[in-house]
């Protein structure tokens, strides 16, 4: 674990589309040159499946709460790596299919760091963030849960 490392950390939370590569042209201001590499990932709302299309996704919050989850889980990846800046932004509201959800970007030194701290928030965004995901299907809606396999990927952390 670590504790010599605190890195910039920005978390937003809100129904406005994100611009990726805004954020990056915004890490690159911040960053200065001490980043060696930016690992991001970026989620998009699924359409279902052919005969379970789903029409929307919405999420709800807790505001304040959702932020503070998010907060614990970059604390800890900061623990684990030497991390530089961290950026989640995770929409909630109604979104369509294809539209971003969610978008983490991390900043390291080196590749290694990145990459896994940048997979080890996804995992932990996806079964320890504080939200309500609910798909509004044709055939009503169903609300969304990790599943035992979102379990098992954050476990091996």
């Amino acid at each position: 674990m670590r504790d010599d490392i605190n890195p910039r950390v920005r978390i937003v939370v809100g129904e406005t589309d994100f611009d990726p590569g805004a954020e990056l042209t915004a890490l690159q201001a911040r960053a200065g040159g001490d980043v060696g590499a930016v690992a991001t990932f970026i989620g998009l709302v699924r359409g279902g499946s052919p005969g379970e299309p789903v029409a929307a996704l919405e999420l709800e919050h807790y505001p304040g709460m959702t932020e503070r989850s998010i907060e614990t889980i970059t604390g800890e990846a900061a623990r684990r790596w030497p991390l530089s800046d961290v950026v989640i932004v995770h929409r909630v509201g109604r979104l369509a299919p294809g539209d971003r959800i969610v978008y983490v970007q991390v900043a390291s030194g080196h590749r290694p760091a990145a990459f896994a701290a940048c997979e080890f928030l996804m995992d932990y965004l996806k079964t320890e963030a504080v939200f309500w995901k609910r798909e509004r299907r044709p055939s009503g809606d169903v609300w969304i849960e990790s599943t035992a396999d979102d379990a098992a990927r954050r476990s091996r952390w």
